[in-house]
């Protein structure tokens, strides 16, 4: 316990000595952060949106012309029940779809009542068996007379999936980045502190010392830098996607039909995140900066 005060005192007052740069390796750190946590939010969002879509993936949805009458769509779903991989076939009426479509745009669902004539045309949902049917299956109904158009969404979810894999390979290479950038910003504001200290650290390894022993303290700087630079990003992100939800959050649920992930536990887990990367950055730039002056 002597030891870690010690290293935590002697951490703390290394980082006054040195203001300046101590406040260049938080800002630096505090910007990657920062970015990371853009990054994050959409990410997290849009696997969310993925998700939403994919769910109604194994579904097809046929829309039927304003001609078709009861007794032709019942003939509809007959047909379509009776096809190879169909699992289930529900009718959907105009009223329904509007009532829908109302509930998706929340607050803003009465502008909806300003329409006069209902414009949604009646709907057959169709479930399959298994996703690879569904292509069929879409083909097939489409071919049907007195559809109007077919809604399938495997090519909505490709592309998202394609979107959502190109933005997480940007993110590792952008914070692979930024990392290194400020382990090297990092690892030179402790080196000031190792080249003011060099003679009390040349004393300390003549009496035994070992180079642990040493690193303490300027292990116990980087790691406070760093987790100091974690509250500071988590702060500004948590101001930042709060405002997001506030300004965005319903529109959005209008638009996707999916919520945005909520603010508590995106910042909680945004805060956890923050504190492991800068704490190992703070560390790792110590570890750097002392690995030639204690030839470890």
């Amino acid at each position: 316990m002597n030891s870690l005060f010690y290293n935590i005192k002697q951490g703390f007052t290394q980082i006054l000595r040195n203001r300046g740069m101590s406040l260049a390796s938080i800002f630096s750190i505090v910007a990657m952060l920062f970015i990371l946590g853009i990054f994050f939010c959409i990410l997290v969002n849009l696997n969310l949106f993925t998700e939403v879509v994919r769910q109604d993936y194994d579904q097809v949805e046929v829309f039927l012309e304003d001609e078709v009458t009861q007794e032709q769509a019942q003939q509809l779903m007959a047909d379509i029940e009776n096809y190879e991989g169909v699992s289930s076939v529900t009718y959907r009426t105009k009223e329904e779809a509007l009532d829908i479509m109302k509930e998706r745009w929340g607050e803003n669902g009465y502008l909806l009542d300003s329409l006069g004539e209902n414009p949604l045309p009646a709907s057959i949902l169709i479930g399959v068996e298994n996703i690879d049917d569904a292509s069929a299956v879409s083909e097939y109904a489409g071919s049907l007379d007195g559809v109007e158009d077919i809604q399938y969404y495997r090519e909505t979810v490709e592309k998202l999936t394609s979107v959502t894999r190109g933005l997480q390979i940007g993110a590792i290479v952008v914070m692979a980045f930024l990392i290194v950038v400020c382990i090297v910003v990092v690892s030179n504001t402790i080196k000031l502190t190792v080249f003011a200290r060099s003679r009390e650290i040349r004393i300390m390894k003549y009496v035994g010392a070992t180079n642990w022993f040493i690193r303490g303290p300027f292990m116990t700087e980087g790691v406070i830098i760093g987790v100091f630079a974690a509250l500071v990003a988590t702060v500004l992100m948590g101001l930042l996607y709060g405002n997001v939800i506030n300004l965005i959050g319903n529109q959005v649920i209008a638009i996707v039909s999916a919520p945005l992930i909520s603010a508590g536990y995106m910042i909680v887990n945004m805060l956890i995140i923050f504190l492991v990367l800068g704490a190992s950055i703070g560390a790792w730039g110590s570890i750097i900066s002392m690995r030639k002056f204690l030839d470890a």
